[in-house]
């Protein structure tokens, strides 16, 4: 519930603060409520990514974005995203979420948001997204380029994929039915399979 409210809460301030152009940076204030907090008293990691979603739809709205995609039928999903944490974030702290586009690529989107208090940094993470048709399939990047809120290629993008995707190998699950290696015994023993007599 205290999300909803907060979703809420976000749509109507960005209503009422400044327009934004889309390559501008949005600052969304918020402050550390009970039900964001983990068994250790400060914000739950998970929380984290939760409030970067309010970021978001704030520099959308307030650049008028979002009017566009709602227009077209399209929405925005996120397909990767990584996250670093600096400092934790305790009961009652308020601070603030800066958002900002980075570019897009040949497939993907970049964002960049930033968990701040004052000049220090808590937390930065990178985003990537896509965007869907609600009718389905894909956007083309092509055509939001094509349209009256362009989005050029960034350029400076194109390192950032690697870092939201870790090396494939890496993130590989063995296959349950790869040969599995032979048993080792507490005796150092493997396991022939075979039938053992006590």
């Amino acid at each position: 519930m205290n999300l909803w409210w907060r979703l809420l809460l976000t749509r109507l301030r960005s209503r009422r603060r400044g327009a934004l152009s889309l390559w501008s940076t949005a600052v969304t204030p918020f402050r550390v409520a009970p039900t964001d907090l983990d068994v250790l008293g400060h914000m739950n990691n998970g929380r984290y990514l939760t409030l970067m979603d309010l970021g978001r739809l704030d520099l959308m709205m307030r650049s008028g974005f979002w009017e566009d995609l709602e227009r077209r039928g399209w929405f925005p999903v996120v397909a990767g995203q990584t996250i670093t944490f600096r400092k934790e974030l305790r009961l009652g702290q308020r601070f603030e979420i800066h958002s900002r586009i980075l570019g897009l690529d040949d497939r993907w989107g970049y964002l960049e948001q930033r968990f701040c208090v004052g000049d220090t940094v808590h937390a930065h993470a990178l985003v990537r997204t896509r965007f869907l048709k609600k009718s389905g399939g894909t956007v083309d990047h092509d055509e939001p380029r094509g349209g009256r809120r362009r989005l050029p290629r960034a350029p400076a993008c194109r390192g950032l994929d690697a870092r939201l995707d870790p090396p494939h190998s890496r993130t590989l699950i063995p296959s349950l039915t790869a040969t599995s290696p032979p048993a080792i015994h507490i005796n150092g023993d493997a396991d022939d399979h075979s039938a053992r007599q006590p």
